[in-house]
């Protein structure tokens, strides 16, 4: 039971407060909330060591001193990790990635999502010293869950920050940077992997793993320092903390935003979904018109994986098996996320003058004959144009993914759920995105292994079909 607040603000200060946060344009914004922005932005960074060492994981497959470490050799001389342990890798992230997400929609409604995040990151330095020592796949693996259960708070915990520090002009922009910062994670691993990759030792895949320990201390710092979310600190009762927190936030000059009609507006919504007896469970998600705002999550995030099923989460690994060499593998991989970090930035925008149901359909629709090609290539006789012209489709095919289904399914979780659910509406969505992430790492590997399926560039027919059945 969540502590009651003090009783509703009169209507006219309430009505003030929202004007507040509407009548300003994005310029004015960014200039008048400057803090805001900035510690959101910093908040968000923790979002890229999920993806860097997702990325680190995935790229293993094709990484020449890892198989030969943690792989079996085929017939041909050749190793390769067995799918079984890909599939193992994947799902360990996968698995507690999931658990974290879940847990983080009701942790951060207890302790406030700096305490959870700081407590993560704490944690997260001590596993990750299990996945750099790892002496065999197996250790590996514990390594991988332990570490990805920080990842699943951090993944949730950011966007529902961003939404709660920032003005809503801005509400958007800030919650969509958290993909970025996603994207940023995939780009700095891969970077790093093509530089090491000509290391002949054990350092080649030691070393990328190494390099995580940069993160945490400055972000821990980061999070010491940053303001609570005001609209937590009202949702516990803590009003003066919460004006206080909320001036933290604004760089205003003296006189030109007046904090006390935006904290009175906060009580007000806050009281509103109290009288209408909205909760803080997760059942309260499955209840009236949040059933339908948790659908919207689910779908928009959820599906977010189908369009590039099998594809889009080993593209390193599908390049080597298309042919090209590990090397124009990782660079190719490397201008490919550079591509998705533009488009991502370029989505910002759209949502200035498109809605997000337009955005994310336009994509859907954009994507369909791309991947589609992809898989006809693999059909045709195989060559080094064939293999050339997968990877650029596939490029153009991230492109799209950046500017629409990347970066929006952040935005509509973060405003679409009421804000005694924010945290749990976002948990649901990302958490759906893990459970159809571990099915799609249960077949993927079996799909493109050459010990399996080895079906290469026909691995993209099923994506292709998805997309159709999205747009249905």
């Amino acid at each position: 039971m969540v502590e009651t607040t003090e009783k509703a603000p009169y209507v006219d200060e309430v009505e003030v407060g929202r004007k507040a946060e509407t009548d300003l344009g994005v310029r004015d914004s960014l200039r008048y909330y400057r803090p805001a922005v900035i510690w959101s932005v910093l908040i968000s960074l923790t979002t890229v060591m999920e993806s860097y060492d997702m990325q680190i994981v995935h790229s293993f497959y094709a990484f020449p001193q890892s198989k030969e470490k943690y792989g079996v050799q085929l017939d041909d001389g050749e190793y390769s990790i067995p799918a079984k342990w890909q599939l193992a890798l994947n799902c360990a992230s996968l698995l507690g990635l999931m658990s974290g997400t879940f847990l983080n929609g009701w942790a951060s409604e207890m302790f406030g999502a700096r305490r959870v995040i700081m407590v993560s990151l704490v944690a997260l330095t001590g596993f990750v010293t299990i996945t750099f020592l790892s002496p065999s796949v197996e250790v590996l693996f514990v390594g991988e869950l332990l570490c990805s259960i920080p990842w699943g708070f951090f993944a949730a915990a950011t966007p529902s920050y961003a939404s709660e520090i920032c003005p809503l002009v801005l509400r958007g922009y800030l919650t969509t940077f958290v993909n970025l910062c996603w994207v940023m994670g995939r780009l700095i691993s891969t970077g790093v992997l093509t530089g090491t990759l000509s290391i002949p030792s054990q350092w080649s895949y030691r070393l990328p793993f190494a390099l995580q320990w940069a993160f945490p201390l400055p972000l821990f710092v980061v999070a010491w320092f940053a303001p609570e979310s005001p609209w937590w600190l009202i949702r516990k009762g803590r009003v003066e903390e919460a004006e206080a927190s909320l001036k933290r936030t604004i760089s205003a000059p003296d006189g030109l935003i007046d904090t006390k009609p935006i904290i009175a507006m906060i009580q007000n919504t806050i009281q509103v979904e109290r009288d209408m007896q909205i909760g803080s469970s997760y059942r309260e998600c499955f209840r009236g018109n949040n059933c339908r705002r948790s659908e919207i999550s689910i779908v928009s995030w959820g599906c977010q994986l189908m369009p590039g099923w099998a594809i889009q989460n080993y593209i390193t690994y599908f390049f080597t098996l298309a042919g090209l060499s590990s090397d124009n593998s990782f660079k190719i991989t490397l201008g490919t996320i550079s591509l998705s970090f533009i488009s991502t930035c370029l989505s910002w925008i759209f949502q200035t003058h498109i809605g997000r149901r337009t955005i994310y359909i336009t994509g859907l629709v954009a994507m369909l004959p791309l991947m589609l090609a992809v898989a006809l290539l693999g059909v045709a006789p195989q060559s080094s144009g064939v293999q050339w012209a997968q990877c650029a489709l596939l490029m153009i095919w991230f492109f799209c993914y950046g500017c629409t289904i990347g970066p929006i399914p952040y935005a509509i979780a973060a405003e679409i759920g009421a804000s005694n659910l924010r945290n749990k509406t976002i948990a649901l969505g990302r958490g759906t995105y893990y459970i159809l992430s571990v099915l799609n790492s249960v077949v993927s590997p079996y799909m493109l292994n050459p010990a399996e399926g080895d079906l290469k560039g026909k691995a993209a027919f099923p994506a292709a079909t998805f997309t159709v059945f999205l747009l249905a």
